[in-house]
């Protein structure tokens, strides 16, 4: 059964282009913020809720690497096209001091303007923050990777980043051009033995045959970030392919797109977003990567955490036959089926347009 006509006008009215911003910002912290710490199954019932109206930020377990990060991960992208400097840090200050303190960001997010606010913002805090950028050598040799990374860290303001992860893993090729010698898996290696990252993953949206893919090297990767939401379950399904892997192997998952990268399923009044948050945030995720563009929305994030309670699997289950039909297609996973989502450098490496 559909949502109420009612909630769908709602939405539809909410969701300009500002809110839509501001929806997705929400959505990523709900999902990520205090899932459920222990699984019976799979994908089984969380705890029945996590944090209180004024509880902290909790963490989750990073994988079998003994750490533990917030189950928030503070997107850098979105982020770092924040109009003021000033109110950009302020906005990344105020999550760090609530308790969401894993960072993201990669070498190519605006020009490299994310990294160097991120850097800005860090001084002082650097020990107290997990931070984790990407690699977006694209298919290039060792020397670009590391010569990349020497940038990132410049960028950052460190001598040393927490989590080093390969870009988006989008083309059928790029698990042999990663793994190829001298290829980006040697530079991650190397810059672990010098010890300028501690912990290694890589990223990718489009199918979780190429996941698969760079996992059959049985590379040490400590994490593997990929899209999660209501209608994965139903298309190219990183969920059922990727996700028990992970679990076997003890590397942490972190998830992304969990309203579809462009909320068109809350548009078209498909799902809510209470609903589809709530499925993704009742996944054994490691943490959610979120898009986080203003305090507002960074308030509203934690106060999504604060009230959640996770589904059971019956819901789970309810929830994916409801949308199934929906899915079959890939019309609202279009960073699957298309080159809509993939980023203009790694286009260029391919010699796309």
């Amino acid at each position: 059964m559909k949502p109420k006509k009612q909630d769908r006008d709602f939405w539809s009215k909410m969701l300009d282009r500002r809110q839509l911003l501001k929806t997705l910002g929400v959505a990523g912290a709900a999902l990520a913020l205090g899932g459920p710490q222990g699984f019976t199954e799979l994908v089984g019932p969380a705890s029945a809720a996590v944090g209180t109206a004024t509880g902290e930020v909790p963490t989750r377990a990073l994988g079998k690497t003994g750490v533990q990060v917030s189950a928030l991960c503070f997107g850098g992208a979105h982020w770092g096209r924040m109009d003021s400097e000033a109110e950009a840090i302020s906005v990344l200050h105020e999550a760090f001091e609530a308790g969401v303190t894993f960072l993201d960001n990669a070498w190519e997010y605006n020009g490299g303007r994310s990294e160097e606010l991120m850097g800005k913002a860090l001084q002082g805090r650097r020990q107290q923050a997990f931070l984790m950028t990407k690699v977006c050598s694209h298919g290039r040799d060792k020397r670009v990777a590391l010569q990349q990374l020497d940038e990132s860290l410049r960028r950052l303001r460190t001598d040393y980043l927490d989590l080093w992860q390969i870009h988006e893993v989008v083309y059928d090729d790029d698990p042999d051009r990663h793994f190829a010698p001298n290829g980006a898996a040697d530079a991650l290696l190397e810059a672990k033995r010098q010890g300028k990252v501690r912990f290694l993953g890589f990223t990718g949206h489009k199918d979780p045959k190429i996941h698969l893919k760079m996992l059959a090297h049985d590379f040490p990767f400590d994490t593997c970030q990929m899209p999660l939401n209501v209608f994965d379950g139903t298309y190219r399904s990183f969920e059922q392919e990727v996700l028990p892997v992970l679990t076997q192997r003890g590397i942490a998952p972190l998830a992304m797109k969990s309203l579809s990268g462009n909320a068109e399923p809350i548009k078209q009044g498909i799902v809510i977003p209470e609903e589809a948050l709530r499925y993704v945030l009742s996944l054994p995720i490691a943490s959610l990567v979120s898009g986080i563009d203003s305090r507002q929305v960074l308030q509203q994030n934690l106060g999504i955490v604060r009230r959640f309670t996770a589904m059971s699997a019956a819901e789970m289950q309810q929830l994916r036959t409801r949308v199934a039909r929906y899915a079959m297609d890939g019309q609202f996973e279009r960073f699957k089926s298309s080159r809509d989502y993939d980023g203009r450098i790694g286009r260029e490496q391919h010699g796309l347009s």
